[in-house]
């Protein structure tokens, strides 16, 4: 452990551990979630737990029930329609900005998580998948710098990962197009609206599986 993260307080270390559940789609929707559970699994104290369950109730991660039951959310199909407009909004733009300010480091960087994501899908392991596509997407985020748009699709992911874990196992990871190669090829290239061509489609894909799963799901 770094001297960094020696000094980070219990509740952001323990909201983090539980943040990455959430993304890695280890904690699944309708999956209760109690305090007592977390602190055997993040190996953490109760409060910091509480504050970090809290948190992410007020970010929409996690739901309390009127039992004061709190699982991951279960997403309706109008919940999904509204992620895949928000995400389409936002997304594709920070790719553009991100590839257009990106250096050849950067772009290698990107590489080589791809080449994680990819083994992944080789290996049909859904948590590495998860694990390396979030990732990828954040580093590339990331280079854009900005402040504002980049926590509400950190928090729009929180939303989507759960139901896209399902997704994937349902599908298989090898039945997924992999756009991020498609990402890198127009980076490569030196272009960024082709870049965030690639992102939109890559959004798309996953998405719009996860709203055909819940309309099969629907009764009747």
């Amino acid at each position: 452990m770094d001297s960094l993260a020696a000094k980070e307080p219990a509740h952001l270390s323990v909201y983090r551990g539980i943040r990455d559940l959430i993304l890695s789609g280890d904690l699944a929707p309708g999956h209760p979630v109690t305090i007592q559970g977390l602190v055997a699994r993040l190996d953490a104290g109760v409060t910091p737990v509480r504050e970090a369950i809290r948190r992410l109730t007020s970010e929409g991660a996690l739901q309390f029930h009127d039992n004061r039951r709190v699982t991951v959310p279960v997403l309706s199909v109008a919940q999904v329609d509204e992620l895949i407009f928000a995400r389409n909004a936002l997304e594709p733009e920070l790719a553009r900005q991100g590839a257009a300010r990106a250096q050849a480091a950067d772009i290698e960087t990107l590489a080589a998580i791809d080449a994680a994501h990819t083994a992944a899908i080789t290996q049909g392991n859904t948590r590495h998948y998860m694990v390396q596509n979030h990732r990828f997407h954040m580093t590339l985020y990331a280079l854009a710098g900005t402040e504002v748009i980049l926590p509400v699709v950190e928090a729009l992911w929180l939303r989507s990962a759960p139901a896209l874990r399902v997704m994937c196992g349902r599908f298989g990871t090898s039945n997924l197009p992999d756009m991020h190669q498609a990402a890198l090829a127009a980076m490569r290239a030196g272009d960024p609206a082709g870049v965030a061509e690639a992102i939109r489609l890559d959004i798309l894909q996953g998405m719009e599986n996860v709203r055909e799963l819940l309309i099969e799901a629907q009764p009747g």
